[in-house]
């Protein structure tokens, strides 16, 4: 897709100016240069252009708030210059991936007085002897060189973004406390339905045992009618013997 055609449906009838973040990767530049984004996109702050064919940024319109942005597997190896003058604002920059190869190609970002991040991953500029110690030397205001500090301190994923987290305490404690809340409740209505079981249990025991003395007491009554019987039996007969 050309990336005319692209910037069109990105934009999706809205006004260019509302746009603050545009992604055109694999799309397809004709001339290998920034093609229908214009000045009026003037509250764009990222621009993502990753493998498109761009050649050059010469020709990257006035974008006063970007701030980040994304060229990486190009073969970019000239336009640097017009950065500082386009994008005064930009703090993250991602040339990994194009034609870079000497330390002078990047002499003219030393004008991007905000930038702190800067990929050059898979440039061949990258392979030179001294290229961290001066890269770092070249642009002092850098503090992220390819995702490391110069202590080779990783780049945190996002900084200060955990700022409001640390102050209400750490994800998931209330959840916890609630789990717990409900684990206790669970146990307590088991033990409680355990106490009753039993007690229900001794109920029927007791039930069972007064029905089997009852019956005890039948038995016994039933035998001692019958001997009453025949002993009335027995004088009768001593009566008529006589």
């Amino acid at each position: 897709m050309e990336m005319k055609k692209r910037i069109s449906l990105e934009l999706r009838n809205r006004n260019p100016a509302e746009v603050v973040a545009l992604v055109l990767d694999n799309c397809h530049s004709s001339d290998g240069e920034v093609e229908s984004l214009t000045d009026e996109y003037t509250g764009l702050e990222i621009l993502s252009m990753v493998n498109v064919g761009l050649t050059s940024l010469s020709k990257l319109p006035s974008l006063p708030k970007l701030r980040k942005l994304e060229v990486s597997d190009n073969t970019i190896s000239g336009g640097l210059d017009r950065l500082a003058e386009k994008c005064p604002n930009l703090t993250y920059l991602n040339l990994s991936g194009n034609k870079i190869k000497e330390l002078s190609s990047i002499e003219v970002l030393q004008n991007l007085k905000n930038l702190k991040s800067l990929d050059l991953y898979s440039c061949e500029v990258s392979t030179l002897d001294d290229y961290r110690e001066g890269v770092f030397e070249l642009l002092p205001q850098l503090t992220y060189l390819d995702g490391y500090d110069q202590e080779d301190n990783e780049v945190p994923d996002s900084e200060g973004d955990n700022d409001d987290d640390d102050e209400a305490g750490p994800p998931g404690d209330d959840d916890d406390d609630d789990d717990d809340d409900e684990d206790e409740e669970d146990e307590e209505g088991s033990e409680g339905d355990k106490d009753k079981d039993e007690e229900d249990d001794g109920d029927y025991v007791e039930e069972e045992e007064d029905e089997e003395e009852e019956e005890e007491d039948g038995d016994v009554d039933g035998v001692q009618g019958e001997k009453r019987k025949r002993d009335a039996e027995d004088e009768g007969d001593d009566d008529d013997d006589e």
